[in-house]
């Protein structure tokens, strides 16, 4: 078998990878030792299915990785699927897992006398650009952006705007960096997502993966 006939799968590094990893397993899905290995700097992984790797990437990229055909199957939230909108793919199951949402906030102070409805023109720090634009746009407000790929409740504290746009889980952090949600955006989960090319010229064995994973899903429903 060569390489080129193995089937990849992208998962993401950190918190979603935990949370994803009883799923794959109850799909019957195990990688080598090397995979729980913390020490390990290895980001290629062979599985118990002799067709099949698993690569390990950062979670903005695993859509990357699954639109431009490096893998075929991967774990991607829908917070990174709705910022890059790649048609490459499609994601046909919810797994139910990485839940959190894609939220405004702004300084708890500020909070206070400050009306969302009338906004016209911001400036905002996000990891997530276009979500924020596209947000702004439906309702009359323009968005002038400032990337940030991570800190950014350090943005209004130290002058580069007032607001940010990021996930939220517990709502710690922002609490912790004095700022306090003001507009709810999405609801984000992690999704199966799959290449599109993949899923026509290997149908069936796209599919029988797919399958897999829904009777995963189910069996943990149950």
């Amino acid at each position: 078998m060569t390489m080129d006939d193995k089937l990849v799968i992208a998962l993401p590094k950190g918190r979603i990878l935990a949370d994803a990893m009883p799923l794959l397993r109850r799909a019957g899905i195990e990688p080598e030792g090397a995979f729980d290995d913390p020490d390990s700097r290895q980001l290629r992984f062979a599985t118990n299915h002799a067709d099949m790797e698993i690569v390990r990437v950062r979670s903005f990229d695993v859509a990357t990785f699954v639109a431009f055909g490096g893998a075929q199957l991967g774990v991607a939230g829908n917070d990174v699927l709705m910022e890059f909108g790649y048609p490459e793919i499609y994601a046909p199951l919810d797994l139910d897992i990485g839940h959190c949402h894609l939220a405004v906030a702004e300084p708890a102070e500020m909070s206070r006398d400050d009306d969302p409805e009338r906004w016209s023109h911001i400036r905002i720090a996000t990891k997530y650009p276009a979500i924020t634009r596209a947000h702004f746009a439906a309702r009359g407000v323009q968005a002038e952006c400032i990337r940030l790929s991570g800190a950014m409740e350090l943005a209004p504290s130290l002058g580069l705007c007032r607001r940010i746009v990021d996930l939220v889980s517990t709502g710690q952090t922002l609490r912790a960096n004095g700022l306090v949600e003001v507009e709810r955006i999405a609801d984000i989960s992690s999704r199966l997502v799959v290449n599109r090319a993949a899923a026509k010229t290997q149908p069936e064995r796209l599919s029988a993966w797919v399958e897999r994973f829904r009777e995963a899903l189910d069996r943990d429903a149950a």
